[in-house]
């Protein structure tokens, strides 16, 4: 069964555009043309992947991404946006999108950044039962899920793999352009701040105090390690 992909964009050119090169490449391809239209069909058929274009009628892309995230959907998702300054993009990947491209984009980067998020998905169902503990935060690879103190934590997608990346070099020291590489696979074009966004965010939910982090150390000028020993950190 190919590969289901969600093109949410009211400039038909635009759906056109998408929707061609992604069916040439061998996806399945569907559409909306606006943000309720898109939720409806996203109920009805599961896609796989969205492109979300930013500026829609009646819901917006950004709203449209929290009311996903905030539903627990982990449904990748690829932000389209006309624009090209820093606080949209970092809004969109702070409130749960997997990735953006800036309007105009060429069919083959468009291609490009679709198989990077579909891969970086599917390593999830690689290992559905490996789970790496850390006293009570217990973190399964395989499922997207966060045990802390018994209770499950909800993460977004981007959130979690932060997570597990940092988890899976516990003690190393993690520059935030390596962060940057690791999580988003190419070079990002803003400043680093995506990551302190991400960081803080993390914390919040993970931290019982984040002001004083047990768990993600900060480590100036160079970047963030995950404390695997039971001494509190009180860096920040």
């Amino acid at each position: 069964m190919s590969t289901k992909i969600l093109v949410v964009d009211d400039e038909e050119s635009i759906v056109k555009l998408v929707s061609f090169n992604l069916s040439k490449e061998g996806f399945q391809t569907i559409a909306a043309r606006d943000g309720n239209e898109a939720w409806d069909v996203i109920q009805r058929d599961k896609p796989d992947l969205i492109v979300l274009d930013v500026m829609l009628p009646e819901m917006d892309g950004f709203s449209l991404c929290r009311l996903l995230r905030r539903e627990g959907s982990t449904t990748p998702i690829l932000m389209l946006t006309a624009k090209d300054e820093e606080i949209d993009k970092v809004l969109g990947l702070e409130i749960g999108a997997d990735d953006y491209l800036t309007k105009p984009f060429s069919p083959r980067e468009l291609v490009a950044r679709v198989r990077a998020i579909l891969r970086r998905s599917g390593e999830r169902d690689h290992s559905q039962e490996e789970r790496l503990e850390f006293g009570d935060l217990v973190v399964f690879p395989g499922r997207y899920e966060v045990d802390l103190h018994g209770a499950q934590l909800f993460l977004t997608p981007k959130e979690f793999e932060l997570l597990l990346l940092l988890c899976r070099s516990a003690g190393l020291v993690l520059s935030r352009e390596y962060i940057l590489q690791k999580l988003w696979g190419y070079d990002f074009y803003g400043d680093t701040r995506v990551v302190d966004v991400h960081i803080s965010h993390l914390r919040e939910k993970l931290e019982g105090d984040p002001a004083y982090p047990h768990y993600i150390k900060t480590v100036r000028g160079v970047g963030y390690k995950f404390q695997t020993t039971s001494q509190e950190s009180r860096g920040a």
